[in-house]
């Protein structure tokens, strides 16, 4: 397939309730949408990074200057024979993994939609539907926080991850343990812990808990091994794996039982199921993190959690948990009798694009041919 022209829009899309973790406080959702013309068709990707450099270095401004100055121009005018290739064509530019992977999303987008197949069932997808779960933000007291527990179990949601910090993870884990003793409960400590809260982490080993997520540094793989064992708990790494040697030396060093593969983290689709494929074979159990993503995003998402190794629940919550409006035409819905949401059908990533809500939420836009 030739890239004929790829369109880059900058969009904003309010939230329902303001997302407050450690370090980060935002009250929509700004991303990077690409669109990639070829044969008639149309591939869409977006870079759901966010605008301070607070979960990873790069931002909405680096992105975009990256996307428009290295990335598109490395990749316009391409003949592509298998979206593999992107990964290659796309290496002479350094990291900026999120910058790549609305690109390399949007090619294997192209792709199944060639073939006339869902995304899920052009890479090797096993399953539907996907399980799912909600996480819960930083909350004002632990009333506020049992309310909103509260709600979403009502919705159906049947696994609750909470961010946490050295301050609140013992009070706060503990009040969902002791009203809901067999929940799928986890914690998110986006890397504010140390090695001194050792004390701390061995007392959460009595909540049952399904997984302590990323709680040391962010680019931490030893102290990570060190911590793994000496506790009960499975820990589980989201910010410390960005590629595929990132995993597999996780994997020598017993870092963690579980990884959070958010595929704009690692480049997109290609590197996913190479990582995947390691761990599966290391027996390292995955589930699909989010980004807070749009319904492109979203559904891309649902589509590789169906792999045969996210074993748990993602975090990939129906549109209703974040937006009023979205730029999809589909509302991405919770299945509440058994916390799933299916996987969509049509070709590609099975989304339409909602024109009129995509130019309303856009902030600039610009076109390559």
């Amino acid at each position: 397939m030739k890239i004929e022209q790829v369109d880059l829009y900058y969009l904003e899309i309010p939230f329902i309730y303001p997302f407050k973790t450690n370090g980060i406080d935002v009250n929509s959702h700004n991303c990077l949408i690409v669109k990639i013309h070829s044969e008639g068709l149309i591939g869409y990707g977006e870079c759901p990074t966010f605008n301070q450099p607070f979960y990873n270095y790069e931002t909405i401004t680096t992105a975009h200057h990256i996307l428009k100055d290295f990335l598109i121009p490395l990749l316009l005018h391409k003949n592509i024979n298998f979206p593999q290739e992107i990964t290659q064509i796309l290496s002479l530019v350094r990291g900026h993994q999120m910058a790549k992977s609305a690109l390399d999303c949007a090619v294997w987008d192209l792709f199944a939609k060639k073939k006339n197949l869902p995304l899920y069932k052009y890479i090797g997808g096993v399953r539907e539907k996907v399980k799912v779960g909600v996480s819960v933000s930083l909350q004002s007291s632990i009333e506020a926080l049992m309310d909103r527990v509260n709600s979403y179990l009502e919705e159906g949601y049947q696994r609750v991850k909470l961010k946490i910090s050295p301050d609140n993870a013992l009070s706060c884990l503990t009040a969902i343990r002791e009203s809901y003793p067999d929940l799928m409960l986890m914690g998110d400590a986006n890397s504010v812990f140390t090695l001194d809260d050792m004390d701390l982490f061995k007392q959460l080993d009595d909540l049952n808990l399904l997984m302590i997520e990323q709680p040391l540094a962010y680019d931490d793989l030893l102290e990570h091994s060190r911590l793994q064992s000496q506790i009960k708990t499975p820990l589980c790494l989201d910010e410390s794996i960005n590629s595929i040697n990132d995993t597999l030396n996780a994997i020598a060093l017993k870092s963690c039982q579980i990884i959070n593969l958010k595929q704009s983290r690692i480049g997109g689709i290609t590197n996913t199921i190479e990582i995947h494929n390691l761990c599966e074979k290391a027996g390292i159990k995955l589930w699909c993190g989010g980004m807070l993503e749009s319904g492109i995003g979203r559904a891309t998402n649902l589509h590789i959690a169906s792999l045969p190794q996210f074993k748990l629940p993602a975090d990939i919550s129906a549109t209703n948990r974040y937006f009023q409006e979205d730029i999809i035409t589909q509302n991405i819905k919770l299945n509440p009798e058994d916390s799933t949401i299916n996987i969509p059908q049509k070709a590609g990533i099975g989304v339409d694009i909602d024109e009129e809500k995509l130019e309303k939420f856009t902030l600039s836009q610009e076109s390559f041919t």
